[in-house]
Protein backbone atom coordinates (compact mmCIF):
# COMPACT_ATOMS: atom_id res chain seq x y z
CA UNK A 1 0.00 0.00 0.00
CA UNK A 2 1.12 3.29 -0.60
CA UNK A 3 1.84 5.62 1.63
CA UNK A 4 -0.62 8.10 0.82
CA UNK A 5 -3.19 5.39 1.54
CA UNK A 6 -2.12 4.34 4.44
CA UNK A 7 -2.62 8.35 5.39
CA UNK A 8 -6.13 7.88 3.89
CA UNK A 9 -7.03 4.51 5.14
CA UNK A 10 -4.49 3.64 8.09
CA UNK A 11 -3.84 6.62 10.00
CA UNK A 12 -0.69 6.15 9.28
CA UNK A 13 1.69 8.13 11.81
CA UNK A 14 2.42 10.79 8.35
CA UNK A 15 -1.21 11.97 8.59
CA UNK A 16 -0.34 14.43 10.90
CA UNK A 17 2.54 15.64 8.59
CA UNK A 18 0.69 15.21 5.19
CA UNK A 19 -2.91 15.76 5.64
CA UNK A 20 -2.30 19.62 6.92
CA UNK A 21 0.27 20.16 4.17
CA UNK A 22 -2.50 18.86 1.70
CA UNK A 23 -5.55 20.36 2.69
CA UNK A 24 -5.57 23.97 0.93
CA UNK A 25 -5.29 21.95 -1.89
CA UNK A 26 -8.49 19.98 -0.64
CA UNK A 27 -9.97 23.37 -0.06
CA UNK A 28 -9.50 23.89 -3.94
CA UNK A 29 -10.83 20.84 -5.17
CA UNK A 30 -14.15 21.06 -3.15
CA UNK A 31 -14.08 24.46 -4.71
CA UNK A 32 -13.47 23.91 -8.17
CA UNK A 33 -15.38 20.79 -8.22
CA UNK A 34 -18.73 22.26 -6.54
CA UNK A 35 -18.55 24.89 -8.83
CA UNK A 36 -19.09 22.44 -11.86
CA UNK A 37 -20.87 20.64 -10.14
CA UNK A 38 -23.54 23.76 -10.16
CA UNK A 39 -22.83 24.43 -13.04
CA UNK A 40 -24.54 21.68 -14.59
CA UNK A 41 -27.48 22.09 -12.37
CA UNK A 42 -27.77 25.48 -13.10
CA UNK A 43 -27.56 24.18 -16.94
CA UNK A 44 -24.36 26.49 -17.59
CA UNK A 45 -22.99 23.45 -18.39
CA UNK A 46 -25.18 20.93 -20.76
CA UNK A 47 -25.42 17.75 -19.94
CA UNK A 48 -25.96 15.43 -22.82
CA UNK A 49 -28.10 12.58 -23.55
CA UNK A 50 -26.85 9.13 -25.26
CA UNK A 51 -30.44 8.45 -26.71
CA UNK A 52 -30.69 5.71 -25.19
CA UNK A 53 -31.63 5.11 -21.30
CA UNK A 54 -28.04 4.86 -18.83
CA UNK A 55 -26.73 3.19 -15.61
CA UNK A 56 -24.13 4.70 -13.88
CA UNK A 57 -21.99 2.43 -11.66
CA UNK A 58 -19.00 4.66 -9.82
CA UNK A 59 -18.12 4.92 -6.53
CA UNK A 60 -17.44 8.65 -4.58
CA UNK A 61 -14.01 7.45 -3.29
CA UNK A 62 -10.55 6.28 -5.47
CA UNK A 63 -9.67 2.44 -5.98
CA UNK A 64 -11.94 -0.45 -6.62
CA UNK A 65 -14.54 -1.75 -4.27
CA UNK A 66 -16.50 -4.07 -6.48
CA UNK A 67 -18.22 -1.99 -9.56
CA UNK A 68 -16.79 -4.76 -11.59
CA UNK A 69 -18.43 -7.92 -10.34
CA UNK A 70 -22.10 -5.45 -10.33
CA UNK A 71 -21.85 -4.20 -13.58
CA UNK A 72 -21.69 -8.21 -14.67
CA UNK A 73 -24.52 -8.62 -12.51
CA UNK A 74 -26.46 -6.10 -13.89
CA UNK A 75 -25.75 -6.93 -17.29
CA UNK A 76 -28.09 -10.43 -16.49
CA UNK A 77 -30.28 -8.41 -15.14
CA UNK A 78 -30.65 -6.48 -18.30
CA UNK A 79 -30.72 -9.72 -19.79
CA UNK A 80 -33.58 -11.35 -18.00
CA UNK A 81 -35.75 -8.15 -19.11
CA UNK A 82 -35.26 -8.94 -22.54
CA UNK A 83 -32.90 -5.81 -23.12
CA UNK A 84 -29.86 -5.47 -25.20
CA UNK A 85 -27.43 -4.04 -22.99
CA UNK A 86 -23.76 -3.04 -23.78
CA UNK A 87 -21.14 -1.19 -21.50
CA UNK A 88 -18.98 1.93 -21.61
CA UNK A 89 -15.80 2.63 -19.78
CA UNK A 90 -12.72 5.19 -19.59
CA UNK A 91 -10.86 2.11 -20.27
CA UNK A 92 -8.21 2.81 -17.69
CA UNK A 93 -4.88 1.48 -18.42
CA UNK A 94 -5.65 1.25 -21.80
CA UNK A 95 -3.31 2.83 -24.97
CA UNK A 96 -4.40 3.13 -28.72
CA UNK A 97 -1.74 2.31 -31.31
CA UNK A 98 -0.86 4.69 -33.78
CA UNK A 99 -4.25 5.68 -36.53
CA UNK A 100 -6.16 4.08 -34.07
CA UNK A 101 -9.24 6.59 -32.04
CA UNK A 102 -11.61 6.30 -29.71
CA UNK A 103 -13.96 5.83 -28.97
CA UNK A 104 -12.87 2.06 -29.12
CA UNK A 105 -15.32 -1.36 -29.73
CA UNK A 106 -14.02 -4.45 -28.56
CA UNK A 107 -13.84 -7.41 -30.38
CA UNK A 108 -12.45 -10.80 -29.94
CA UNK A 109 -8.94 -9.52 -30.98
CA UNK A 110 -8.47 -6.67 -29.39
CA UNK A 111 -5.75 -6.73 -27.02
CA UNK A 112 -5.74 -6.11 -22.83
CA UNK A 113 -3.50 -3.34 -23.47
CA UNK A 114 -5.46 -1.37 -25.18
CA UNK A 115 -8.92 -1.81 -23.20
CA UNK A 116 -7.40 -1.51 -19.90
CA UNK A 117 -8.42 -4.47 -17.86
CA UNK A 118 -12.12 -4.18 -16.61
CA UNK A 119 -13.33 -3.36 -19.79
CA UNK A 120 -11.82 -6.39 -21.40
CA UNK A 121 -13.10 -8.81 -18.25
CA UNK A 122 -16.66 -7.79 -18.68
CA UNK A 123 -16.68 -8.26 -22.74
CA UNK A 124 -15.13 -11.41 -22.40
CA UNK A 125 -17.36 -12.96 -19.42
CA UNK A 126 -20.34 -11.63 -20.79
CA UNK A 127 -19.98 -10.96 -24.64
CA UNK A 128 -21.79 -8.01 -24.83
CA UNK A 129 -21.01 -5.16 -26.89
CA UNK A 130 -18.14 -2.98 -24.92
CA UNK A 131 -16.69 0.45 -25.74
CA UNK A 132 -13.40 2.51 -24.16
CA UNK A 133 -12.83 5.98 -24.58
CA UNK A 134 -12.58 9.08 -21.90
CA UNK A 135 -15.78 10.95 -24.06
CA UNK A 136 -18.02 8.50 -22.66
CA UNK A 137 -21.77 10.24 -24.78
CA UNK A 138 -19.26 9.25 -28.07
CA UNK A 139 -19.64 5.89 -26.32
CA UNK A 140 -22.62 5.76 -24.75
CA UNK A 141 -24.67 6.87 -28.94
CA UNK A 142 -21.72 3.98 -29.93
CA UNK A 143 -23.36 1.26 -28.34
CA UNK A 144 -26.58 2.96 -29.85
CA UNK A 145 -25.09 2.32 -33.34
CA UNK A 146 -24.96 -1.53 -32.37
CA UNK A 147 -28.38 -2.32 -31.55
CA UNK A 148 -28.16 -2.15 -27.72
CA UNK A 149 -30.71 -0.45 -25.72
CA UNK A 150 -29.65 0.40 -22.59
CA UNK A 151 -26.18 1.66 -21.22
CA UNK A 152 -24.34 0.32 -17.98
CA UNK A 153 -21.13 3.18 -17.06
CA UNK A 154 -18.41 0.82 -15.53
CA UNK A 155 -17.69 4.02 -13.51
CA UNK A 156 -18.29 7.96 -14.48
CA UNK A 157 -20.60 8.85 -11.39
CA UNK A 158 -18.56 12.73 -11.59
CA UNK A 159 -19.00 12.60 -15.78
CA UNK A 160 -21.91 14.89 -15.37
CA UNK A 161 -21.81 15.47 -18.82
CA UNK A 162 -23.99 12.41 -20.01
CA UNK A 163 -27.03 11.92 -18.84
CA UNK A 164 -28.04 9.33 -16.64
CA UNK A 165 -31.38 7.59 -15.36
CA UNK A 166 -29.85 5.78 -13.05
CA UNK A 167 -26.93 6.14 -10.73
CA UNK A 168 -25.48 3.11 -8.27
CA UNK A 169 -22.49 4.00 -5.66
CA UNK A 170 -20.62 1.33 -4.62
CA UNK A 171 -18.97 1.71 -1.37
CA UNK A 172 -15.99 -1.05 0.00
CA UNK A 173 -17.10 -2.10 3.93
CA UNK A 174 -13.69 -2.65 4.76
CA UNK A 175 -12.00 0.49 3.90
CA UNK A 176 -15.61 2.64 3.70
CA UNK A 177 -14.63 6.00 3.30
CA UNK A 178 -10.66 6.40 4.87
CA UNK A 179 -10.55 10.11 7.18
CA UNK A 180 -13.42 11.05 5.18
CA UNK A 181 -11.60 13.60 2.84
CA UNK A 182 -11.38 14.90 -0.31
CA UNK A 183 -8.95 14.46 -2.71
CA UNK A 184 -5.85 14.76 -1.96
CA UNK A 185 -5.98 15.06 1.95
CA UNK A 186 -8.11 12.12 1.74
CA UNK A 187 -9.62 9.25 -0.78
CA UNK A 188 -13.21 11.02 -1.66
CA UNK A 189 -13.72 12.37 -4.79
CA UNK A 190 -17.42 13.73 -3.55
CA UNK A 191 -18.74 13.89 0.24
CA UNK A 192 -20.46 11.45 1.66
CA UNK A 193 -23.51 13.57 1.44
CA UNK A 194 -23.62 11.94 -2.41
CA UNK A 195 -25.17 8.53 -0.94
CA UNK A 196 -28.22 10.35 -0.41
CA UNK A 197 -29.28 11.66 -4.00
CA UNK A 198 -28.41 8.14 -6.01
CA UNK A 199 -31.15 5.16 -6.64
CA UNK A 200 -28.54 2.34 -5.05
CA UNK A 201 -26.61 2.27 -2.50
CA UNK A 202 -24.62 -0.96 -2.35
CA UNK A 203 -22.25 -2.07 0.73
CA UNK A 204 -19.41 -4.45 -0.34
CA UNK A 205 -18.54 -6.82 2.17
CA UNK A 206 -18.12 -6.53 5.74
CA UNK A 207 -21.17 -5.21 6.99
CA UNK A 208 -19.82 -3.21 10.17
CA UNK A 209 -19.59 -0.18 8.14
CA UNK A 210 -22.68 1.86 9.38
CA UNK A 211 -24.01 3.97 6.29
CA UNK A 212 -26.85 6.19 7.14
CA UNK A 213 -28.56 5.59 4.25
CA UNK A 214 -30.54 2.96 2.64
CA UNK A 215 -28.55 0.15 1.13
CA UNK A 216 -27.77 -2.64 -0.12
CA UNK A 217 -25.19 -5.47 0.98
CA UNK A 218 -23.65 -7.40 -1.62
CA UNK A 219 -20.73 -10.18 -1.22
CA UNK A 220 -18.43 -11.58 -3.98
CA UNK A 221 -18.73 -15.41 -3.99
CA UNK A 222 -16.20 -17.52 -5.21
CA UNK A 223 -17.25 -19.83 -7.88
CA UNK A 224 -14.68 -21.60 -9.38
CA UNK A 225 -10.95 -21.37 -10.16
CA UNK A 226 -9.88 -21.39 -13.51
CA UNK A 227 -6.50 -21.98 -15.33
CA UNK A 228 -5.21 -18.46 -17.45
CA UNK A 229 -3.26 -21.22 -19.93
CA UNK A 230 -5.68 -23.73 -20.64
CA UNK A 231 -9.13 -22.43 -19.30
CA UNK A 232 -9.51 -25.46 -17.31
CA UNK A 233 -12.26 -24.89 -14.73
CA UNK A 234 -12.69 -26.37 -10.88
CA UNK A 235 -14.40 -26.12 -8.16
CA UNK A 236 -13.24 -24.13 -5.26
CA UNK A 237 -14.03 -27.17 -3.00
CA UNK A 238 -12.17 -29.52 -5.02
CA UNK A 239 -9.01 -27.33 -6.09
CA UNK A 240 -8.43 -26.57 -2.09
CA UNK A 241 -8.66 -30.45 -1.70
CA UNK A 242 -5.94 -31.21 -3.96
CA UNK A 243 -3.98 -27.95 -3.59
CA UNK A 244 -4.59 -26.65 0.17
CA UNK A 245 -1.75 -24.39 -0.25
CA UNK A 246 -1.22 -21.76 -2.64
CA UNK A 247 0.88 -18.30 -3.54
CA UNK A 248 -1.40 -15.42 -4.63
CA UNK A 249 -0.92 -12.19 -6.35
CA UNK A 250 -3.18 -9.33 -6.61
CA UNK A 251 -3.13 -5.51 -8.16
CA UNK A 252 -6.46 -4.33 -7.37
CA UNK A 253 -7.08 -1.51 -5.00
CA UNK A 254 -7.26 -3.22 -2.03
CA UNK A 255 -4.95 -6.54 -2.69
CA UNK A 256 -5.82 -7.56 0.83
CA UNK A 257 -9.82 -8.53 0.11
CA UNK A 258 -8.28 -11.43 -1.78
CA UNK A 259 -5.88 -12.54 0.13
CA UNK A 260 -8.61 -12.37 2.88
CA UNK A 261 -10.64 -14.41 0.27
CA UNK A 262 -8.35 -16.95 -0.42
CA UNK A 263 -8.23 -17.74 3.39
CA UNK A 264 -11.72 -17.32 4.50
CA UNK A 265 -12.20 -20.08 1.86
CA UNK A 266 -9.77 -21.84 3.75
CA UNK A 267 -6.85 -21.74 1.10
CA UNK A 268 -3.42 -21.44 2.98
CA UNK A 269 -1.42 -18.67 1.40
CA UNK A 270 2.27 -19.47 1.65
CA UNK A 271 3.70 -16.27 -0.36
CA UNK A 272 1.67 -13.02 -1.05
CA UNK A 273 2.82 -10.22 -3.37
CA UNK A 274 0.35 -7.05 -3.79
CA UNK A 275 0.59 -4.56 -5.75
CA UNK A 276 -0.92 -1.16 -7.22
CA UNK A 277 -4.67 -1.29 -8.53
CA UNK A 278 -4.59 -1.85 -12.76
CA UNK A 279 -0.75 -2.49 -12.42
CA UNK A 280 1.08 -3.70 -15.64
CA UNK A 281 2.57 -7.24 -15.28
CA UNK A 282 5.10 -8.59 -16.65
CA UNK A 283 6.84 -12.26 -16.47
CA UNK A 284 9.39 -10.65 -13.79
CA UNK A 285 6.90 -9.78 -11.33
CA UNK A 286 6.33 -13.11 -10.41
CA UNK A 287 10.22 -14.35 -10.38
CA UNK A 288 9.72 -14.36 -6.31
CA UNK A 289 6.79 -17.16 -6.40
CA UNK A 290 7.65 -20.64 -6.07
CA UNK A 291 7.05 -22.78 -8.98
CA UNK A 292 5.57 -25.93 -7.46
CA UNK A 293 2.88 -24.28 -5.82
CA UNK A 294 -0.34 -22.99 -7.98
CA UNK A 295 -0.45 -19.39 -8.27
CA UNK A 296 -3.79 -17.53 -7.58
CA UNK A 297 -4.65 -14.14 -8.96
CA UNK A 298 -7.84 -12.49 -9.22
CA UNK A 299 -9.78 -12.47 -12.91
CA UNK A 300 -8.86 -8.52 -13.48
CA UNK A 301 -4.89 -9.49 -12.88
CA UNK A 302 -5.13 -12.60 -14.81
CA UNK A 303 -5.98 -11.03 -18.50
CA UNK A 304 -2.99 -9.25 -17.86
CA UNK A 305 -0.92 -12.53 -17.83
CA UNK A 306 -2.24 -15.09 -20.22
CA UNK A 307 0.30 -14.13 -22.33
CA UNK A 308 3.08 -15.54 -20.37
CA UNK A 309 1.64 -17.64 -17.50
CA UNK A 310 2.38 -20.90 -16.21
CA UNK A 311 0.87 -23.79 -16.28
CA UNK A 312 0.16 -23.96 -12.64
CA UNK A 313 -1.32 -20.03 -12.74
CA UNK A 314 -5.16 -19.85 -12.17
CA UNK A 315 -7.52 -17.32 -11.26
CA UNK A 316 -10.49 -17.09 -8.67
CA UNK A 317 -13.64 -16.02 -10.40
CA UNK A 318 -16.26 -14.39 -8.47
CA UNK A 319 -20.05 -13.38 -8.73
CA UNK A 320 -21.74 -10.62 -6.72
CA UNK A 321 -24.00 -12.26 -4.38
CA UNK A 322 -27.14 -10.50 -2.91
CA UNK A 323 -30.01 -11.47 -0.86
CA UNK A 324 -33.84 -11.75 -2.97
CA UNK A 325 -35.43 -8.49 -1.84
CA UNK A 326 -32.33 -6.44 -2.64
CA UNK A 327 -31.49 -8.10 -5.92
CA UNK A 328 -35.32 -7.31 -6.52
CA UNK A 329 -34.75 -3.45 -6.31
CA UNK A 330 -32.08 -3.56 -9.05
CA UNK A 331 -35.31 -5.64 -11.20
CA UNK A 332 -37.45 -3.34 -9.98
CA UNK A 333 -35.55 0.15 -11.20
CA UNK A 334 -34.46 -1.32 -14.34
CA UNK A 335 -38.33 -2.42 -15.01
CA UNK A 336 -39.18 0.45 -14.83
CA UNK A 337 -36.42 2.75 -17.08
CA UNK A 338 -37.35 -0.37 -19.65
CA UNK A 339 -41.14 0.59 -19.46
CA UNK A 340 -40.29 4.55 -19.52
CA UNK A 341 -38.51 3.64 -22.58
CA UNK A 342 -41.21 1.82 -24.10
CA UNK A 343 -43.85 4.39 -23.54
CA UNK A 344 -41.56 7.11 -24.81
Amino acid sequence: MRLIEKVWFSGHNAKWLLVPLLFPLTLLFWLLSSLRRQAYKWQLLKASCSGIPVIVVGNIGVGGNGKTPLVIHLIQICQQLGLRPGVISRGYGGKLQARQTYPLTLNQYTPVEQTGDEPFLIYHRCNVPVVVGPERISSAKQLKSLGCDIVIADDGLQHYKLKRDCEIIVVDGKRGFGNGLLLPAGPLREGQWRLSSVQHVVLNGDNKLAIDVKHQKMNLQACEIVNISTGERCHVDEFIHSHPRVNAAAGIGDPSRFFNTLRDNAFITEQVKAFVDHHHFVEKDFQSFKDDLPLLMTEKDAVKCKAFASANWWYLAVIANFSESDNQAFVDTITDIKNVKKDS
